[in-house]
């Protein structure tokens, strides 16, 4: 799978998508058309039963130095197409081009070198786990041009970090290292190959039961700010589901004979 011009590709092996900003001239800056490209590779990614988990990773000497001011404004047209929601889903196309790939019902890496600033930080933000270098440099940098944070970044951070944090960070348009992301709690794992790092979590995570994993991830972000009752309802109602599944029966006959599982496509 490859997208125009290649600034987005996405090639799956042995069902592990690799998703790669590649526009490693400009540090992987997002233009119009990359975010459409983002928005079109996650929601192929979807509907694909098949997959296992997804890493995201830039080319070159970073992960996304964030928007293309210079690019974008060039397209006063394109920004307001881009601007107007979708009804169904409630996102335009700025805050889908992340949120897309927090909708994948699979485990989401992101692999994180170099600049992770404005829109690349929400782009890494929407994943489950982002691996990062010590010496990335992370920032919601929207506050430096007089802007907030507009592509899912604020959701994204009332999860991962306190209020005050939160609003510090959007505030000050401070730029943290990885190390420093890390104690935020923005950043999963510290890694000096994130690439590599991010690998091999999804091979690790390829070898549970994707329809376990699918459940974990929409129980957690389905329930995460909700009262107890409404969660408890949740776990049974995903339960109930993965005790009648092939692939948790698959599960159990592995964990018996202290073999590798063998796990068709995911359920749902």
């Amino acid at each position: 799978m490859s997208t125009r011009d290649d600034q987005v590709s996405c090639t799956v092996t042995d069902g592990i998508a690799h998703v790669r900003l590649d526009r490693p001239d400009k540090l992987n800056a997002l233009t119009l058309d990359i975010l459409e490209d983002l928005v079109t590779t996650a929601h192929d990614l979807r509907r694909d039963k098949t997959l296992r988990a997804v890493v995201v990773s830039g080319e070159g000497d970073a992960f996304c130095a964030g928007l293309d001011f210079a690019s974008v404004m060039r397209n006063p047209a394109g920004i307001a197409k881009a601007f107007v929601p979708r009804p169904l889903r409630g996102t335009n196309t700025f805050q889908e081009a992340p949120w897309a790939f927090r909708r994948i019902p699979v485990p989401v890496i992101a692999a994180v070198h170099g600049h992770c600033l404005g829109g690349g930080l929400q782009i890494a933000l929407a994943a489950d786990f982002r691996i990062a270098t010590p010496d990335s440099r992370w920032s919601v940098l929207e506050g430096k041009w007089g802007l907030i944070p507009d592509m899912s970044g604020v959701q994204a951070l009332k999860e991962l970090v306190g209020i005050d944090q939160a609003k510090l960070l959007t505030m000050t348009a401070e730029v943290v290292d990885g190390s420093r992301a890390h104690e935020l709690g923005l950043v999963t794992r510290l890694d000096n190959d994130p690439l590599s790092g991010a690998l091999r979590l999804a091979e690790e995570l390829s070898r549970r039961s994707p329809d376990a994993l699918a459940a974990a991830k929409r129980l957690f972000n389905d329930t995460w700010t909700s009262s107890p009752r409404r969660t408890f309802a949740r776990e049974r109602i995903e339960q109930a589901y993965l005790l009648a599944a092939r692939n948790t029966k698959a599960a159990r006959e592995a964990a018996f004979k202290k073999a590798e599982a063998v796990y068709g496509p995911r359920g749902r």
